[in-house]
């Protein structure tokens, strides 16, 4: 049982519920996701499927219009649309039974009107499987694999046709859950690390035995403890160039949620944690907390491109900043469902623009041969290699030193990019 009212939920119906609440276009996935399952106290599993038809539906979103509009002449309401679009991707997604994807689905129907619609439409479906799906292998790649066509183009001129193949159908994967150790929480007999790699369902990543993959729910108890931090092995890669030692000062220019704060606490250096905003500061103190980070983090609210309070950070200068800026989240789409329809073309250069006044404020804060790790999750060049070829020529005193980067088509894992600065 689940709900507050102590009935049983329907992930369908809320699944109904969530898309409505996102076409309104005010509120992203991950939030109406999470503040639904709350409301109606969801159990694991009914989360999980919760999760699946609600992202499922978005990430396919173009893909089954085309179908809907292939199998559907004349106009359609807004609501009859989601149900159709709920019940194609429960048909062709999905291993359900078609019998039951269409009851289901019916059943979420107003009236006795609209449930002979849906009903029509997913048998008509479902009788003509192969002739729908040869119509949808014949559609361009932005419709088969539901992405902009924006995005593809540039996706296309920039990597060839063959790879931006490969990131759209990486982009409709469903993400696997990686969880990292966290150092923080003392294991002197390795009991932590033993109760770990024994799970049945985890599996070390063989370059980083820190990193796991886990299959199925994560157990709450190494959540609770402290033990783990659930992150994409990709974010590591800015805490590696930034190498932290033991001592240092640094600054952690753009902290929320607080997965690398913890990280580069867990070296034994300092850490100064920035964010802004009263949400994604409540969600780094209670990740801080959670993974005994609060005594060596300080965390202030401040926002970069409104000036610096001079009773906030003063003349404090540190050994190193590192910066994991805003960003397209273009190499995280895979976890991120609905990046695809929110990103416009304008985006990057508007991005880069942010991001080059964010790295410029913090810059009198790098201490003389300090190092500076720019981040972002985005794999495009206007907001990687192109802005620090400005921000170079904006400041000679800055020295490039390293770069790395994580591809999903060619690393497995989400894609990233980061790159080391020495300031002369």
């Amino acid at each position: 049982m689940s709900g507050a009212s102590g009935r049983s939920a329907n992930p369908r119906r809320i699944a109904q519920q969530a898309l409505r609440t996102w076409e309104n276009g005010h509120r992203h996935c991950d939030d109406i996701l999470s503040s639904l399952s709350r409301k109606h106290e969801l159990n694991p599993i009914d989360h999980a499927l919760l999760q699946q038809l609600f992202y499922g539906v978005v990430r396919g979103l173009s893909r089954l219009d085309s179908m809907v509009n292939f199998m559907r002449r004349g106009k359609l309401s807004h609501e009859n649309r989601n149900l159709l679009r709920l019940g194609l991707y429960q048909l062709f997604d999905t291993r359900m039974p078609a019998h039951a994807a269409v009851h289901e689905t019916v059943n979420l129907a107003r009236d006795r009107s609209d449930r002979s619609v849906i009903n029509g439409v997913l048998r008509n479906a479902d009788r003509k499987r192969e002739q729908l799906l040869e119509h949808i292998a014949g559609q361009s790649l932005a419709i088969r694999e539901s992405h902009p066509d924006f995005l593809v183009d540039r996706w296309t001129k920039t990597f060839g046709a063959e790879i931006a193949g490969k990131l759209c159908a990486w982009n409709n994967q469903t993400p696997p859950v990686y969880l990292r150790i966290n150092h923080l929480v003392e294991d002197k007999d390795g009991d932590i690390r033993r109760s770990i790699s024994e799970h049945e369902r985890t599996t070390a990543l063989k370059d980083d035995p820190d990193f796991f993959q886990i299959e199925g729910p994560v157990p709450k108890e190494w959540l609770q403890r402290g033990w783990i931090y659930l992150q994409d092995p990709s974010t590591r890669l800015s805490c590696q160039l930034l190498d932290a030692q033991a001592g240092e000062e640094i600054l952690d220019a753009c902290a929320a949620p607080g997965g690398k704060a913890s990280l580069i606490a867990a070296s034994g250096a300092r850490v100064t944690a920035i964010d802004r905003g009263e949400a994604r500061l409540e969600r780094l103190n209670e990740n801080l907390q959670r993974l005994r980070a609060q005594e060596c983090v300080t965390v202030h609210d401040l926002d970069w491109l409104e000036g610096i309070p001079t009773d906030t950070l003063g003349d404090k200068t540190f050994d190193a900043i590192l910066l994991d800026v805003p960003c397209s989240n273009t190499g995280v789409m895979r976890r991120r469902a609905d990046v695809r329809w929110r990103i416009n073309p304008g985006e990057f250069n508007a991005q880069a623009e942010t991001q080059l006044s964010i790295v410029e404020a913090t810059l009198p804060f790098l201490k003389s041969g300090g190092r500076l790790i720019y981040s972002t999750c985005s794999i495009d060049a206007v907001e990687n290699e192109q802005l620090i070829e400005q921000l170079l020529a904006r400041h000679p005193d800055l020295n490039r030193e390293a770069s790395i980067d994580s591809l999903p088509w060619r690393d497995g894992f989400d894609g990233a990019y980061a790159c080391r600065l020495r300031k002369s």
